[in-house]
């Protein structure tokens, strides 16, 4: 049962709802009946649509005439347009940052490595600890708006990053790769930075075809 205070009981749904997406309870395709969720989470359906329309918003839900709302659905070009763009974005938020983190962002940074290196043994845990530590990468970049830009694909990639780290072998390789994009911050080294960020989003090769794999057990589970 929700509340409505402090937090309005429509962000609440949202935040709910799409854990369930992000955690592939919720697939793309699946249709959401407002009176269903209502009844789940006992509240009434005006919150239930306030929240789906706040994930439509986002990107991750879809709102079709007839249809209602249904979790959306990239196909894979579009999965592999959107991880370049992100991949690009994350460059140059990594080379503003070599040039522009204090020393507490430096300490943001390596405390969110460290939390990554504790849950090894969880992808879930994992992603947790990997968002956090590309957020701080964001943070240290010193510009806003490119922060901003990088959390909104963030969330709109959750259920895709979120499955790529379930890849065997993902985690760690993820993790040394994280530690090599901290030692090259440290220094100052921008475009090694941007660099070693393009590798570590991208989804190229084996990498993608794992993905669309991964999706493809997903729709038919």
């Amino acid at each position: 049962m929700f509340d409505a205070a402090p937090t309005p009981i429509s962000r609440k749904l949202r935040a709910a709802i799409e854990d369930e997406i992000v955690a592939g309870a919720l697939l793309p395709g699946e249709r959401l009946d407002e009176t269903a969720l209502a009844a789940r989470f006992a509240v009434s359906r005006t919150p239930v649509r306030e929240a789906l329309n706040q994930l439509a918003t986002s990107g991750l839900v879809e709102i079709r005439p007839r249809r209602g709302a249904i979790v959306a659905s990239l196909t894979p070009e579009r999965l592999y347009e959107m991880f370049e763009v992100m991949a690009e974005l994350e460059a140059m938020a990594g080379r503003l940052a070599a040039r522009r983190v204090s020393a507490a962002e430096i300490e943001a940074l390596a405390d969110a490595h460290a939390a990554c290196g504790a849950n090894r043994d969880d992808s879930d845990r994992y992603y947790a600890a990997n968002e956090t530590f590309h957020q701080a990468i964001y943070a240290a970049s010193g510009n806003a708006f490119l922060a901003e830009q990088c959390r909104a694909l963030q969330r709109r990639l959750r259920p895709y990053r979120r499955l790529q780290l379930r890849v065997r072998g993902r985690l760690a390789t993820s993790f040394a790769e994280h530690e090599a994009i901290v030692a090259a911050i440290r220094t100052g080294e921008g475009e090694q930075v941007a660099e070693l960020l393009r590798a570590h989003i991208r989804v190229q090769g084996e990498r993608f075809s794992d993905l669309v794999a991964g999706l493809a057990r997903l729709g038919a589970a």
